[in-house]
């Protein structure tokens, strides 16, 4: 039976950009910038789904899996140093399964003060097809296993290769999550219905600045990159002055750790990182401080406008 029709996600109201009540970042920052490495793993075989194939090639795949592998041997430390140049810490998306496969990466993340929140457990292993019962455990082992590795609480979810479903949302806050950033819409923090009615915010996730969107999907070479994050930073750093912007950049080390990209990245960041106003925050603390401070006038803001559409 095909599912019924909508007209929308039912996750957040129409809300217009410039009918907000301002945000402010601490230290008067006018940018919330936070950086999101996904520390993924990719199975070499994975178990099948109608829905998706986990490789472009048929299995076995080397050329995928190791592309992909490269990112865990070489990228992570790369990027890394870079970070580590800006005092930038990561928030990360990932794949729980790493911290078996590749403990040693999650400790170079940890001693860095890094966020850990979940992508689920493999990266070839999809929400598709799953019903509730099946998603709340992917969800619920996931968070688990970061509690138990890292000390820290999983504040933060990502769908595993972006699968996500129409439950993702309810299931991760009714497990404890504070935000998710699988819904792509927005510039700024908003609040996100949920039916156990929790507070629960979206923090925008950049897919236009995701270096494999970029590289692979828009096929867009490095210096064209780098331009790219600059000119997103200018534009939400304009904006920030009046209220106050999110801008993310996810990043794969498999992508933008090769050689002959790093200088693009490594460039845009000693760009951004040369203004002031810019809060280097994690996933984690933008969400708890729009919580804090912000969310309920949101809400009275959302409900002042469907109040006068409806009037």
């Amino acid at each position: 039976m095909s599912a019924a029709p909508k007209s929308d996600p039912g996750l957040f109201d129409y809300w217009p950009y410039d009918s907000r009540p301002k945000i402010e970042w601490p230290g008067g920052a006018r940018v919330a910038l936070w950086i999101a490495p996904n520390i993924e793993f990719y199975e070499y075989a994975p178990p099948a789904n109608p829905q998706r194939k986990p490789w472009p090639r048929p299995l076995p795949d080397i050329q995928g899996y190791g592309t992909r592998d490269y990112g865990n041997r070489v990228g992570h430390q790369r990027m890394m140093r870079v970070m580590d140049q800006y005092g930038l810490r990561g928030s990360v998306s990932l794949s729980t399964a790493m911290l078996k496969h590749h403990p040693e990466v999650i400790q170079m993340a940890a001693e860095r003060n890094w966020e850990f929140f979940s992508h689920g457990i493999y990266n070839t292993r999809y929400t598709y097809g799953m019903d509730e019962a099946q998603e709340r455990e992917m969800i619920a082992h996931s968070m688990a296993l970061i509690t138990e590795h890292t000390g820290q609480h999983c504040d933060g979810y990502l769908a595993p290769a972006l699968s996500h479903s129409d439950a993702t949302i309810d299931l991760f806050a009714e497990a404890g999550g504070l935000y998710a950033c699988d819904l792509f819409h927005d510039d700024q923090p908003t609040p996100v219905k949920t039916r156990s009615g929790k507070r629960f915010v979206s923090v925008p996730y950049s897919l236009e600045l995701n270096d494999t969107i970029v590289y692979v999907t828009n096929k867009i070479e490095p210096r064209r990159y780098g331009q790219m994050i600059k000119d997103a930073f200018d534009r939400l750093y304009a904006e920030g002055e009046n209220s106050g912007t999110v801008m993310c950049v996810p990043l794969h080390a498999y992508q933008v750790s090769h050689p002959h990209r790093l200088a693009a990245f490594h460039d845009a960041m000693d760009y951004i990182c040369s203004h002031d106003k810019v809060w280097k925050a994690t996933g984690r603390e933008i969400a708890q401080h729009y919580l804090d401070k912000h969310y309920d006038d949101a809400l009275a803001s959302m409900a002042a406008i469907n109040a006068e559409d409806a009037a």
